[in-house]
């Protein structure tokens, strides 16, 4: 008989925790809230269009329409920042006592003044300096500009022709050099000085300047 009871009691205890433990957790249909309401400005009662709705810490939120209207789902306890540019943010918090799944909102935000510190304008003492610090002025290229620059084709065969190879490159040569040389063992390598292929890829190369010299003197 001890022996059941000391099994039993255990387990009542657990249930009664669980019990109590789910009493006091309150439910997921009750802790949803559809959040409603606009968003106007303080002086003048008009509605802000395209305000920040966020849901604080949850990575979720909506903007207003034109009219600053909005809705959006969130918990009890949740709190919410109303924040656009030109006004204050502000912050409120969904109330936990709520017996309703709605609650709407009428949100006045108060113009936010931002003073910049004063900037002085001096125009130059002559028309000559004027026209010197305009011309001499360097204005930094573009993305597009440079992009041009970077792909410009007669840049690449300066780079070409410039640039050492790397290891990779020259691995392959090297191997391509002996593929050739096992290639034609034991018999003469033919000669592409009558192969008109060859001939038209000197000839473009001629053209292009592969050939000419880049040291300076």
């Amino acid at each position: 008989m001890n022996k059941v009871i000391r099994f039993l009691l255990p387990v009542f205890f657990l249930a009664f925790a669980a019990q109590v433990k789910a009493q006091q957790m309150p439910t997921i249909k009750d802790s949803i809230i559809q959040l409603f309401g606009i968003v106007m400005t303080a002086d003048s009662l008009r509605g802000v269009p395209s305000a920040s709705v966020l849901v604080v810490g949850k990575g979720r939120g909506t903007i207003t329409n034109s009219d600053g209207v909005f809705s959006i789902v969130v918990l009890k306890g949740d709190k919410i920042m109303f924040s656009s540019v030109g006004f204050k943010d502000k912050l409120i918090e969904i109330p936990t006592n709520l017996t309703d799944n709605q609650y709407s909102v009428i949100q006045l935000l108060v113009s936010d003044t931002a003073y910049l510190p004063a900037t002085i304008l001096r125009p130059r003492p002559t028309r000559e300096q004027f026209e010197r610090d305009f011309i001499n002025n360097v204005v930094p290229d573009d993305n597009y500009e440079v992009a041009r620059r970077n792909t410009d084709e007669a840049s690449r065969r300066i780079l070409l022709a410039t640039l050492p190879a790397d290891g990779k490159e020259a691995v392959n040569y090297q191997l391509k050099q002996q593929v050739s040389k096992y290639y034609y063992a034991g018999q003469v390598a033919p000669m592409n000085i009558l192969n008109p292929f060859a001939w038209a890829d000197f000839i473009k190369a001629w053209k292009r300047g592969d050939f000419k010299s880049t040291k300076s003197y």
